[in-house]
């Protein structure tokens, strides 16, 4: 998983829940990088699972709304880091359906060994929007988050809902209905 998400999260952690608590569910994860992430740097999964873990121990937020929280401050962390991405689309949907044949082209140009998720379109119209999800790590709640982001940035607002497609959150439907 790239740095950048990890360092994102971190802070998220310390605007939220303040230095001490980012601090503790540091110390208090096993984690091969101690903790240490630079923005290119990739690190292995399960370190953003023992973080999210002690984070939920801390605060007795539930781990997926914590996911879902954090899809929400990630947006704003990776447009600043890539505004040139968001700086093509004038609209959420422009921008949602893009993903795939754009965006993730260009993020794989930036970082060559990320592992990103899929999102295959079923249906597109001029206010809606339905495509699969699909990635092994199951951060379905994390793009949920991402995807209301993007309706915020572009002073918007839509109807997101979702249905697991397999029970572990690998493989989600999105379905996303904007707003009048």
């Amino acid at each position: 998983m790239k740095g950048i998400v990890f360092t994102e999260f971190l802070e998220m952690v310390e605007a939220k829940f303040g230095l001490q608590t980012a601090d503790d569910i540091i110390e208090k994860s096993d984690l091969p990088s101690e903790g240490i992430y630079t923005s290119i740097g990739t690190y292995s999964f399960n370190e953003m699972i023992s973080l999210i873990t002690q984070l939920n121990k801390e605060t007795n937020i539930p781990p997926g709304d914590l996911i879902y929280a954090f899809g929400h401050y990630l947006f704003s962390g990776l447009g600043k880091a890539h505004p040139e991405v968001i700086a093509n689309y004038n609209s959420p949907l422009g921008l949602l359906y893009s993903i795939e044949d754009h965006i993730h082209v260009h993020v794989k140009k930036i970082y060559p060994e990320a592992e990103l998720p899929t999102f295959r379109i079923l249906d597109k119209t001029d206010t809606s929007l339905t495509m699969i999800y699909s990635s092994s790590r199951g951060l379905y709640r994390l793009a949920h988050g991402l995807i209301e982001k993007t309706f915020e940035h572009f002073n918007a607002s839509a109807q997101v809902s979702y249905e697991l497609l397999k029970e572990d959150g690998t493989q989600v439907k999105f379905n996303i209905v904007q707003n009048g």
